[in-house]
């Protein structure tokens, strides 16, 4: 696959950029880490693209928002945490080796990151570009969402740079997704002694799996699957409390109504439990349409492209939600996201840079 008009990139200087980034540890939820993040990110934009990149604080640690200037067209949508803890990079330190980066988030998605930076580096007039890389988006975008919407709204179009699909493929539709908790209170009592006097919490979390394993609607598109149990303190105490939490899946928009009414209305089964509910289906699905324009640019750009629905939700289930078209999996390709054996093709990493400009180019109409 090639582009009909490509322009050097340095793949060497992507490379350390890459390694810059990796090399800082950014987990989800640790502020420390994440703010050491978020400057380098800003430095590596500035480096790069001239300008100001400014940092947004949020309760979840500074997200990195840069505009070319001019009347905003288009924003690249990002983010810089991970689900790697720290120490994570003694263990896997960043390499290259046999065409392949790896190291924590290469894939995902600190490699698209530097493919767009250097993308929007080849073009002389970046007017009408804004880049936002947010912190949060690994742990649900609680404080970005917002901004998230914002700019979106602003700028018309989104391309978000999430590692690609399988084969590299673009990710054209996504299923909306949530997480619930599902509390249990019963009542303690000696296990061996008086084990009738209690309410088993655990008895009634096994009825509450079985009927939340029910919801699910596999022909529609609907995945609910509870995930993490635990239950009890020690092993002749009838256990007072459980907990089970599940993750959730949907296409069809209607079926986040349903889910989150069914999980109210979960009831106890035995008697003197109690139940109560948290969370929501908070990223809302991304059709297939709302990409389909983008899509067809990029296939022009790139012949031979494919797209793909995937299970998977990202901040552009919120920006395609709003009716901004928005196309994802337009960073990296490789695979093993969220597992040790992430990586990153190398040798595609020009060809996505120059298809990140493309799309940019063809989006101002310039």
């Amino acid at each position: 696959m090639t582009l009909h008009k490509t322009v050097d990139v340095s793949v060497d200087a992507m490379i350390e950029d890459l390694r810059t980034l990796v090399e800082i540890e950014s987990p989800s939820r640790d502020l420390d880490a994440l703010t050491a993040s978020a400057k380098a990110v800003a430095t590596v934009i500035e480096s790069r693209l001239g300008g100001h990149a400014a940092l947004v604080e949020s309760e979840a640690g500074p997200h990195v928002h840069w505009s070319a200037g001019g009347d905003p067209k288009v924003l690249i949508l990002g983010h810089h945490d991970t689900v790697f803890p720290l120490g994570t990079l003694e263990r896997r330190p960043f390499m290259v080796e046999d065409g392949h980066a790896t190291g924590p988030g290469v894939f995902d998605m600190l490699g698209g990151l530097v493919q767009a930076v250097h993308g929007l580096a080849t073009l002389d007039d970046r007017s009408g570009v804004e880049i936002l890389v947010t912190a949060d988006e690994e742990v649900g975008s609680r404080t970005s969402r917002a901004l998230i919407e914002e700019r979106a709204l602003a700028c018309g179009a989104v391309l978000v740079l999430e590692g690609a699909a399988d084969g590299g493929d673009l990710k054209t539709g996504r299923k909306g997704c949530g997480t619930f908790q599902v509390s249990i209170t019963g009542r303690a009592s000696h296990a061996g002694l008086e084990p009738a006097a209690g309410v088993n919490a655990l008895i009634e979390a096994a009825h509450q799996v079985l009927d939340i394993a029910a919801l699910g609607r596999p022909d529609i598109g609907t995945t609910v699957t509870p995930t993490v149990a635990s239950a009890g303190t020690l092993d002749n105490v009838v256990p007072a409390e459980a907990t089970v939490i599940v993750d959730v899946r949907v296409e069809e928009a209607g079926e986040k109504e349903r889910i989150e009414s069914a999980f109210a209305a979960l009831a106890p089964h035995l008697d003197g439990a109690e139940i109560s509910v948290q969370g929501a289906v908070s990223r809302p699905p991304m059709p297939e349409s709302a990409s389909a324009g983008l899509f067809a640019v990029a296939r022009q750009l790139l012949p031979g492209l494919e797209g793909k629905s995937v299970g998977g939700g990202s901040d552009g289930n919120f920006t395609a939600a709003l009716g901004v078209p928005t196309l994802d999996g337009l960073g990296a390709v490789g695979g093993g996201a969220h597992a040790d054996h992430e990586y990153l093709v190398i040798d595609v990493m020009a060809e996505r840079a120059n298809l990140v400009a493309g799309l940019v180019k063809a989006i101002r109409g310039t």
